[in-house]
C-alpha cells in the first residue's frame, strides 16, 4: 500500500520480525558498524518508505545485473519488491519499448532530486557517443538527464566507476566513467567485476539510516567496502607470512591452499571486502577458490595489473626492497632462532637446576 514502510511491506510478504532483525544485523556487519546500531537501522527501515531507484545499463557485460539477480541476503525479489522501488531496469522490468522509456521519464519528472540512479557500464564519448544508444538517445545524454536529476548516482562495477575494460587501451569508443561523463554529480563508486550486491544494499540502507551517503575514499568508494586490503583479511595470509607460496598451478602448495602471491595475486595492493562477505550466498570468492586477485576494483586495472599472472614487484608496507621471498625466509629464520634460543635457555636452566641440587646435597 502507498505510504507503507519497508517493514510493513515485508510483513505482508511473510517476513518475520526475527528475519527482519537478522537482515539489519547483516547490514550492520557489512557496513562495519557496531551491533549497538542495529536498533537504529531497524528503526529507520521500519519508518521510512523504500526509495525509488532506476538502473541504467550501458557498455558492459551485464555482470552486475547478474550479481543482482543472484542476490541472497536479501534475494532479488525482496530487493525489487520490498527494499527498493525499482521503477526502471531494462533486464527485469515488464514494460518494453516506448512504455519502458516512459517509466524512466516519469521517475525523472515526478521524483526529481529524490530518486537513486544506478549506472552499470561505461559511457562512450567518441564520435558523439554513437557507440551506445537507447531509445534514440546516447548514453551520455541519458546519464546527464537521469543522473543530473537524481539524489545520488551509484556506479556499480568497474566499468561504470572507472571505465573498466571498455576503456582499456586502445579505448576505441572513448569510454569513460559516469563521473567523467557527467561532472558535478554526486557519485558513489561500487567497483568490482562484478560488484558485490550486498555492498549496494548496504549503501542504500546506510542512506536510509543516517540520511547521508557513506564516507568515501579518494577513489569515490565507500570505506566500509574498500577500507581494508584484501591481503589483510585473506585466509591464505598465514602462508604468505610463512613464505609458503604456490609456484605452479596444481602443485602441492596450490592443493594445500598456500599463498597465490607468486602467481600474480594482487591482494597486497587491492582494497575490497571480498574475503569478508564473499559471493554466491557467502560460499566463496576467487582467492578461496584457488585464483589470485586481479585488483579489479581499481582504476585502469586491465592495463596496470596485466600480465595478471606476474607477481607484484614489491610488497606494499614492508619496504621497497623487501620481497615476499625475503619476508618468508626472514620470518623462518627468526622462528628458527627463537626455537634455538628457547632450547639453549631450557638447557641452561636444566643444568643450573642440577648444579643447585648437587650443591645443596653437598651441604647436607
Amino acid at each position: 500500500m502507498e505510504g507503507d514502510s519497508l517493514f510493513d511491506k515485508l510483513s505482508r510478504r511473510g517476513v518475520s520480525r526475527r528475519d527482519f532483525i537478522k537482515f539489519c544485523s547483516a547490514m550492520a556487519a557489512t557496513l562495519a558498524l557496531p551491533s549497538s546500531l542495529i536498533p537504529r537501522i531497524a528503526e529507520a527501515l521500519e519508518k521510512k518508505q523504500k526509495p525509488v531507484l532506476v538502473w541504467l545499463e550501458y557498455q558492459d557485460c551485464a555482470g552486475d545485473t547478474e550479481a543482482l539477480l543472484r542476490a541472497s541476503k536479501p534475494t532479488v525479489g525482496e530487493l525489487v519488491l520490498d527494499i527498493l522501488s525499482v521503477d526502471y531496469h531494462e533486464t527485469i522490468m515488464a514494460p518494453a519499448g516506448t512504455q519502458a522509456e516512459k517509466s524512466l521519464t516519469d521517475v525523472v519528472k515526478n521524483h526529481k532530486g529524490k530518486y537513486i540512479a544506478v549506472v552499470e557500464g561505461s559511457i562512450p564519448l567518441k564520435d558523439g557517443g554513437v557507440y551506445c544508444c537507447i531509445g534514440g538517445k546516447t548514453a551520455k545524454d541519458l546519464a546527464k538527464e537521469v543522473c543530473g536529476n537524481a539524489l545520488a548516482t551509484i556506479a556499480v562495477g568497474t566499468c561504470a566507476a572507472y571505465g573498466g575494460i571498455p576503456a582499456a587501451r586502445p579505448n576505441p569508443t572513448g569510454a569513460v566513467s559516469v563521473k567523467e561523463a557527467v561532472p558535478g554529480i554526486t557519485v558513489v563508486n561500487l567497483p568490482g567485476c562484478p560488484m558485490n550486491v550486498e555492498n549496494l544494499t548496504a549503501t542504500v540502507v546506510y542512506y536510509l539510516t543516517f540520511g547521508s551517503l557513506p564516507a568515501l575514499d579518494r577513489l569515490g568508494r565507500p570505506y566500509f567496502a574498500h577500507g581494508k586490503r584484501i591481503h589483510d583479511n585473506c585466509e591464505r595470509r598465514s602462508h604468505f607470512d610463512a613464505g609458503q607460496f604456490v609456484r605452479k598451478w596444481g602443485d602441492e602448495g596450490h592443493r594445500r591452499g598456500w599463498c597465490l602471491y607468486e602467481m600474480g595475486c594482487k591482494g597486497p595492493e587491492a582494497y575490497m571486502n571480498c574475503p569478508v562477505i564473499k559471493y554466491n550466498e557467502g560460499t566463496s570468492w576467487p582467492v578461496q577458490a584457488g585464483h589470485g586477485c586481479l585488483g579489479c576494483a581499481t582504476p585502469n586495472f586491465w592495463d596496470v595489473n596485466t600480465p595478471f599472472y606476474r607477481r607484484l614487484p614489491h610488497v606494499p608496507g614492508f619496504g621497497v626492497e623487501t620481497t615476499a621471498d625475503k619476508i618468508g625466509v626472514g620470518i623462518a629464520a627468526v622462528a628458527a632462532a627463537g626455537v634455538a634460543a628457547h632450547a639453549v635457555a631450557h638447557a641452561v636452566r636444566k643444568k643450573e637446576s642440577k648444579e643447585e641440587t648437587g650443591t645443596q646435597g653437598d651441604k647436607k
